[in-house]
């Protein structure tokens, strides 16, 4: 008999609003699913621009304008639309108080979550940090304020090198699958869905993943 748990593993970046309305129609197609106490859910990191030093004092319009070589009124209607897609998931994005920042903390704050089994409620926090609260982070302090309204004790994180062996391993990994943008959802490490897919997409990938499975391992 194999594993008795089927692993979904899921890339992702917390200042990325896809990987969010990706992570609300994930879970909406769990929640249509009978069979979650075979799964094993395993949230992986992975920084859409590692080398990135936003300006402290860009807001999220300017920061993509920027990055993209386009205009702030692109930019502007750009985040629009993504918010009204928030929307329709259940999701408020407030971008005109939303701090563009390099994600590394935050990494090593959901793999420190993640040996305490917290690494979902890190992610949460995290994004809903980002994107509805407009807190930053870029800074420490606010990093540790977050762990520890999930319940965790953050001390570790004031050591620079703590959890960067562990974020390095997945960004590796990703690099080895040819994960390239994200969200990436990999079922059974046989099945891919990329992109905030329709909540449908999730359900169908899921039932076929685990039915195979299923035959092996029950």
């Amino acid at each position: 008999m194999g594993s008795l748990k089927m692993k979904i593993e899921i890339w992702s970046d917390v200042v990325c609003p896809f990987c969010y309305i990706g992570k609300r129609h994930f879970e909406a197609a769990l929640e249509n699913f009978t069979e979650n106490e075979f799964l094993e859910i395993e949230w992986k990191s992975f920084q859409l621009n590692p080398k990135s030093q936003p300006n402290p004092k860009d807001d999220a319009y300017t920061y993509l304008a920027e990055q993209k070589q386009k205009s702030l009124d692109w930019s502007i209607m750009a985040h629009q639309q993504v918010t009204e897609m928030a929307e329709q998931s259940g999701l408020e994005f407030r971008f005109e108080i939303a701090k563009p920042a390099n994600t590394l903390l935050a990494h090593r704050l959901i793999q420190l979550a993640k040996t305490k089994k917290l690494g979902e409620k890190a992610e949460e926090a995290l994004f809903r940090a980002h994107f509805t609260e407009g807190r930053n982070l870029n800074q420490l302090e606010v990093i540790h304020q977050i762990g520890k309204e999930i319940g965790l004790d953050t001390a570790i994180l004031k050591d620079e090198n703590a959890f960067i062996k562990e974020v390095s391993r997945d960004l590796y990994e990703a690099q080895q699958l040819k994960i390239s943008s994200v969200p990436m959802f990999v079922f059974d490490n046989k099945y891919g869905v990329s992109g905030a897919q329709p909540i449908e997409v999730f359900e169908g990938t899921l039932e076929r993943a685990f039915s195979e499975w299923e035959n092996i391992n029950l």
